[in-house]
Formats: C-alpha cells, structure tokens, sequence
C-alpha cells in the first residue's frame, strides 16, 4: 500500500514506519492519522512483521503535536468526535497491537506527538528529544489519551505538573521519571531500536501478543488483570510456540517459532 505521509520499510521482521511531514514537523492531521490505521492494520496482519518501530522524519521532531489549523473553528460536538475517533484509530489502535511497538523519539514529542509515543509500548529517546503536553497553553486538554497514558507512566502529580505547565522536559528528565527506558546520541537512535527490536525477534509472537493483552489489561476499567493473565497464560499451552519452546529448552537447541 502506498501512503502520501508514511515511509515505510522492512528489515529482517522489523518494519518501520516513518511520519513523513518534515515541513510541518510531523504534525497530526487527519489524513496521516487515517493512513497510520491502515499502515497499522496491515502491520498486524503480515504475519512477516514481528515488531514495529514509529519514527519521524528528519532531525527535529518525531512528531511535533496536531495540526492545529484543522480543528481551530470545532465546535463541541466537533471537538469530542475528533478525539474519540482520533483515539480509536490511532493511540488504542497501537497500544492493543499484537506486535510490540516501538516509538523512536527523535526530537519534539508534543501533544498528539507524545501521546503517540506512549501509546507505543516501548520508547527510546534522542538526547536532543523534548516532550511535553502544551494543550492548556490552546484553552484545551490532551485528547488523545494523554490525561491517562502520562499519569500511568510517571505518576499522577508528576503528570499534573507537565500538563498544567505546558512545559517541555528534556529526554533525560524523561528517563528519569520512566517516560521513557532508554536516551541515546541521536545517531545512534536507529541503532538501538533495532537492537530491541532484534532481542524481541527471539521470542513466540504468539506469547508476545498475549503478554500485550495481559498487561493492557491492568489497566482497563472493569477488568481483572491477574484473571486475564491467567487466562492468557493457559491459552499459551494450546500454541505450537509453546510446544516449540519447551522443546528446544530441553533439547538445548535455539527456538524455531513460527508464530501459530
């Protein structure tokens, strides 16, 4: 599929893909939320994918914020269907991925930009990263999942303090306070992604999209997490991957899996 905003590419298992709006630093429009759905949704059904990593073009941003010019003149109504949709095809859309994710900030993760990046399940940050929640500074709150991501991240009075500022932080403020796991030179962004990436690759795809559906689950209203863990941990032994693990284990031999 061919995309207007995206660059995407494959390596190995590990497909990248790239908001290509350099001029705009990256922002969220409509359009290129729309073509993150499908790049997403086509990620997940290629069984050749094993992990993804989301990125930025350029060396400024991975992704600045949201294009604030299209919904300037919202009116309620207006404003609560763009999140909501918003939401459901992007940030829930990542986070309930059954490939790991993997968001290389790489310069300004702002508004939407940050809540891209900790909707990922795993964020690797530039040194020259800065990130933050500017949304009050508008008259409006994060709306894409930012109220909830960040204080489940670093704290609820930490995440009141960055959003009720408007402030950025700098990417080892960020490793600080666990907003994201690891800082690097920003030439060696790349790098390290891919050598998570390639650590992930050794393990059961199908293990990996049931431990994303148990640690989700701690946090959805309603659900029983430690239950879901449960479950997701008996419907492991019905899988070949499980099958093939414990086989090579006993058989001292490297894991062949395949997915199934």
């Amino acid at each position: 599929m061919s995309y207007h905003n995206l660059l995407v590419s494959d390596a190995e298992g590990i497909r990248t893909i790239t908001i290509n709006r350099p001029d705009q630093l990256n922002a969220l429009n409509r359009a290129t939320i729309d073509e993150l759905d499908r790049a997403l949704s086509e990620a997940d059904a290629d069984k050749k994918v094993r992990v993804l990593i989301i990125t930025g073009s350029g060396p400024k941003a991975f992704v600045a914020g949201a294009d604030i010019k299209e919904f300037a003149h919202f009116s309620v109504e207006e404003g609560r269907a763009l999140s909501a949709d918003g939401q459901r095809k992007l940030f829930d859309h990542v986070e309930n991925m059954s490939k790991p994710v993997i968001a290389a900030v790489n310069g300004f993760a702002l508004g939407g930009g940050l809540e891209l990046a900790m909707s990922c399940h795993i964020r690797v940050a530039s040194d020259n990263a800065r990130m933050g929640l500017p949304e009050v500074s508008l008259g409006v709150i994060p709306g894409y999942g930012g109220t909830q991501r960040l204080a489940r991240l670093v704290g609820k009075g930490k995440a009141m303090e960055m959003i009720f500022t408007a402030g950025m932080i700098k990417a080892d403020e960020a490793l600080q306070w666990g907003l994201v796991s690891h800082v690097v030179p920003q030439d060696q962004l790349t790098a390290k992604c891919n050598e998570l990436a390639g650590a992930i690759l050794k393990n059961s795809p199908t293990a990996l999209a049931a431990a994303i559906r148990a640690v989700n689950a701690g946090y959805e209203p309603g659900v029983n997490g430690m239950q879901r863990e449960i479950e997701e941990f008996g419907k492991c032994f019905g899988t070949p991957d499980f099958k093939e693990g414990t086989s090579a284990f006993m058989e001292k031999r490297k894991a062949d899996f395949t997915g199934a």
